[in-house]
């Protein structure tokens, strides 16, 4: 399959995006690898503060969003110079379809983004949802292999563990995001199940499109054969 051929035949659901909109994105690879990286470094600025309250070892799970923008410009860069890293694909997928559409959902569901009147509250909103939506293109060229698929479910459920159901070292490493999950005072309550519910039900609907373009692209293998 090449680099840019579509998964025939597959739903809305599985790929809602026009194939134009993704092929177009795929002839800026680069350009999508440099705002990823730019999205980055704004990422760590914007989680300075909750990076140094944070012990050492939990920075790798502090961090979501630019963690997830980071593998996002690995793995375009490396489809683009001929890779096959297919974990990188995997973990690229779910982390951004996770994180870009959990801002876009606690921004209007916990964060009131609508009546706020920030200009920054909104940016993050609009920004994240881009992050979200890049994820759909990934599966122009990743496998999905069910190992690499697990290697990413593995890495961003631990991730919900630590960040809402057991705190390692006394604390919480959900992301302190916007008015209402501002700081510690948010693990606890309505607004921390919120977020919850938000981040495990991304994790599973990431896996599931996963998992459903590698079976689609398993029975079309199976058509082309008998044909």
């Amino acid at each position: 399959m090449g680099p840019t051929d579509t998964v025939d035949s597959l739903s809305a659901p599985l790929a809602p995006l026009p194939e134009r909109v993704e092929t177009a994105t795929l002839r800026l690879a680069w350009v999508v690898v440099g705002v990823n990286l730019l999205g980055t470094a704004f990422g760590f600025w914007h989680y300075r503060f909750q990076l140094s309250a944070a012990p050492l070892a939990a920075w790798p799970v502090v961090p979501d969003s630019p963690v997830a923008t980071l593998l996002m410009a690995g793995s375009v860069a490396s489809w683009k110079v001929g890779r096959d890293d297919d974990w990188l694909h995997a973990l690229a997928f779910l982390g951004s379809l996770k994180y870009g559409l959990w801002v876009v959902y606690v921004q209007l569901v916990v964060n009131d983004v609508l009546v706020s009147g920030s200009l920054y509250q909104w940016f993050l909103l609009w920004s994240h949802l881009g992050m979200g939506l890049q994820a759909l293109v990934v599966y122009r060229y990743a496998t999905f292999d069910p190992r690499a698929v697990a290697v990413a479910v593995g890495w961003f459920g631990f991730n919900d563990v630590v960040d809402y159901f057991v705190p390692i070292g006394g604390d919480y490493y959900h992301t302190h995001f916007g008015p209402g999950l501002a700081g510690a005072s948010s693990h606890a309550g309505s607004v921390h199940h919120l977020a919850a519910v938000g981040a495990v039900g991304l994790t599973a609907l990431g896996t599931y499109l996963a998992l459903a373009v590698r079976v689609r692209r398993l029975e079309r293998r199976q058509e082309e054969r008998r044909s």
